[in-house]
């Protein structure tokens, strides 16, 4: 071997695609130096705004005095909806039912009706509490629970999936049984708050830096609402501090009004909400009623089902059209019904308009899906496990009949057995299903439970133009690289995975590629870093980019040394030539001397898939991502309080860009969704105001709920069915669910104060309270 032919197995770059590179920021949100809105230095002269909210939940304005409010000290104006110059709506779904400033009603009660600007936030916020506002209240819808989903109005049109005669075979199925499920909402609890900065310009122009996660969304409903073009409105963001899908649409509102106050007084404005505001005035995760209707047979073999997914919109559309449908895609989880009928009602209620939340409707309707399991688990005396096993959808490879999604979509790439089979046995399930029989069976107290729970995620945006996206590339003369995308990084990692495929692409060290903030000015018309598909849609156009200006590179250097161009090869941090070599810096500064353009605009949009909503039927998703979980709890039989003893993940990421990262983001999914379906109880009293605004009345999972034992694992055998980013798979939604296996875990340890024998049709979140009254509810049907 000579100098010209290393040994190429051995040479990596440092930090290239496959390597667990620690997270871009990590060091800086530990030392807290990472920068965020709330962070960046104020402009001279920068002002503050405070939002005037809503006392009742419903009704019309007669009248509102902002006398004292503009004689407060500080204070420079105070805007409402007839201030605002353009359009006073924010809708994303198109419906113009969501105004930045209350219009003459109010729908909700803590809806923003005006917007003090002062000198400072104390001062704005006093301010905005000194206001009087005269309504005539109007009867509120507040839960949903009692409404008709067959009468009641709706937000947005119903979706409805057949597949097969649902009616027929359940009239004919051996064994049949209805039932409904509550299922309650989330809040997004992310550390960072809503905020905005706007700095205006000259002419038309604004900046405005906002903690969002669709930049292309939120720059055009501020162009809307100021009643300008888009390319007068730039939105820009470095990082945000978490935003589980609360800042898809939700930034909007913060970013219209603080725009609208900047162009209006010629300052610079900075709106932040604090947690409780924030709590009250944002949508939030749905909570759904699930009304099911099942037929099977002896075995436990699923014939039919019938679901109603009635969920509580709230006062508008937003995105609980979308968020209805993609539950619909998920009510089968990971089971094939052979018949079924499933349909949505997006019901009107006079609460905040609930929105996009970490999953988007697949993690509720993959709750209906269990529920199934367990009723049929209770019925037949059967293990769940086994359940479940015997519904699967076909593997992947097997040519059969039980491969077609109620959508129609074929299941090509089922790896569901292999994951559960690989899990079952490493987490010891039936060694300590027995234990927990015996524990059970010596202990009068303290019972134990345990289930291991599947996942099928689809990974695409069902909304068809959204699965694009763009990037763009530089390529400096001293060999640094600058590189720009459309997505998003909210700690998820994204900006790193999209950096280590472009380092991958040119072949050097991560180091030498600069992470960017992403901005509405480099590129354009960006979808929402939603629907996991932030790395598979901004890696493939940053990849893209970067092969542009490779191939450029390729050309310049072949013809320059007179070779063909399959003997320029890109080495780590250098390029072989022929039989020469030169440092990857040198051979760009030639390429610049001879004017070879070294910047790219990327782009990809994903191949395959379709959907036609009107007949529910399509390609919906791109691929599937696989996941399981086996958890066991300890409950408290008189006090209803319990705790997590252990948790087994494995998860399916593919060919993983980052195993550190995406072993981050399983951990993180299944907490939040454990606590989603264990403690983080909303409620809203009769009146319409939300009771659970702030820490002190809303419990997210802390350190100390985590399980006991928690090993998570990432399969090693696993890529993407579909040519994605190096055969990588999506992972930001996809383990949400996983902490299903904690609900199920409390249903079987509720279960056997009654031997089993009945099901305890355990409602979430299932908290301490809700787990005492499922068991004193076993114990009274078994008496009685």
């Amino acid at each position: 071997m000579n100098k010209h032919t290393p040994d190429l197995k051995a040479e990596k770059i440092e930090g290239g695609v496959h390597a667990s590179v620690r997270h871009d920021s990590a060091h800086k949100h530990v030392a807290g130096s990472a920068v965020y809105i709330d962070d960046i230095t104020e402009p001279a002269g920068t002002l503050h705004a405070g939002l005037g909210l809503s006392t009742v939940a419903h009704g019309t304005i007669r009248a509102i005095d902002l006398s004292a409010a503009l004689a407060a000290p500080g204070v420079v104006d105070v805007l409402t909806h007839a201030d605002i110059p353009g359009e006073n709506d924010i809708s994303p779904s198109g419906m113009h039912d969501d105004p930045v400033l209350a219009a003459g009603k109010v729908q909700f009660h803590g809806q923003p009706i005006f917007c003090v600007i002062a000198e400072t936030r104390e001062q704005a916020r006093r301010a905005a509490r000194l206001a009087k506002v005269d309504y005539e209240e109007m009867p509120a819808d507040i839960d949903i629970w009692d409404l008709d989903a067959a009468t009641h109005p709706q937000v947005f049109p119903p979706l409805t999936l057949k597949r097969g005669e649902a009616a027929v075979a359940l009239e004919s199925a051996p064994r049949r049984i209805k039932g409904r499920m509550r299922l309650g909402g989330q809040d997004h609890f992310y550390l960072e708050g809503q905020v905005s900065l706007a700095v205006p310009g000259e002419d038309d122009e604004v900046l405005v830096y906002c903690s969002t996660q669709g930049p292309s969304e939120t720059q055009h409903m501020v162009a809307h609402a100021l009643g300008v073009p888009s390319h007068a409105v730039t939105i820009e963001v470095r990082r945000m501090g978490g935003g589980f899908g609360g800042k898809e649409t939700q930034a909007n509102q913060c970013a219209a009004l603080a725009a609208i106050a900047a162009k209006r007084l010629n300052r610079a404005v900075k709106l932040r909400l604090d947690r409780d505001e924030d709590m009250v005035a944002t949508g939030k995760r749905h909570d759904f009623a699930i009304d099911y209707d099942i037929g099977f047979d002896d075995e436990g073999r699923i014939h039919a089902v019938d679901y109603t997914f009635a969920l509580r919109a709230g006062f508008s559309a937003d995105l609980s059209g979308p968020v209805g449908d993609r539950a619909l895609f998920h009510c089968d989880n990971a089971y094939f019904f052979p018949h079924v009928h499933a349909k949505t009602a997006l019901l009107r209620t006079n609460t905040v308009s609930n929105t996009a939340f970490r999953g988007f409707g697949g993690p509720q309707g993959m709750v209906g899906a269990e529920r199934v399991i367990d009723e049929i688990a209770f019925a037949t005396g059967k293990d769940p496990l086994d359940i479940r096993k015997l519904n699967f959808y076909d593997a992947m490879g097997v040519e059969g009949e039980r491969n077609l999604t109620p959508y129609h979509q074929k299941v090509g790439d089922c790896i569901i057995q292999r994951i559960v089979a690989e899990l079952e046995e490493s987490a010891d399930y039936a060694g300590r299903r027995k234990a927990i029989a015996d524990f059970n069976a010596g202990s009068r107290i303290v019972k134990r439970g345990i289930a291991l729970t599947p996942v099928k995620f689809g990974i695409s945006f069902t909304k068809t133009e959204s699965n694009q996206a763009g990037a763009l590339v530089h390529v400096y003369t001293d060999g640094s690289v600058h590189m720009n995308h459309g997505g998003t990084e909210m700690g998820q990692g994204l900006h790193l995975k999209v950096a280590q495929v472009v380092a991958e692409e040119f072949q050097i060290d991560l180091d030498r590629v600069k992470i960017t903030a992403t901005t509405t000015a480099k590129v354009p018309n960006t979808s929402p870093t939603a629907a996991s598909s932030g790395a598979d849609l901004n890696g493939m156009a940053a990849q893209d980019a970067a092969r542009q200006i490779k191939n450029r590179l390729i050309d310049f250097a072949a013809e320059s040394h007179q070779v063909p161009r399959d003997q320029v090869v890109f080495l780590p941090n250098r390029v072989r030539i022929g039989n020469s070599e030169m440092a990857f810096n040198d051979l760009v500064r030639k390429a610049y001397v001879a004017r070879v353009q070294l910047s790219a605009a990327g782009f990809y949009k994903t191949p395959k898939i379709h959907w036609d909503r009107s007949k529910g039927r399509g390609h919906a998703f791109y691929y599937y991502a696989y996941g399981a979980a086996c958890s066991e709890v300890s409950v408290d039989t008189l006090t209803g309080e319990y705790v997590v003893e252990r948790t087994d993940i494995l998860h399916d990421a593919g060919r993983s860009l980052n195993r550190t990262i995406d072993i981050g983001q399983v951990e993180g999914g299944f907490i939040q969704g454990m606590g989603w379906l264990t403690t983080e109880e909303l409620w809203w009293d009769g009146k319409g105001r939300l009771r659970t605004h702030a820490p002190s009345t809303y419990k997210i999972p802390l350190a100390s709920d985590r399980p006991k034992i928690f090993n998570v694992a990432l399969t090693d055998w696993s890529e993407a069915y579909e040519p994605t980013i190096h055969r990588s798979k999506a992972v930001g939604e996809p383990p949400l669910p996983l902490g299903l296996s904690v609900l199920h875990a409390l249903s079987d340890a509720v279960a056997s104060v009654a031997d089993h024998s009945i099901c305890p049709r355990l409602d979430a979140p299932a908290t301490p309270e809700r787990v005492l009254m499922a068991i004193e509810r076993l114990r009274a049907e078994k008496r009685g």
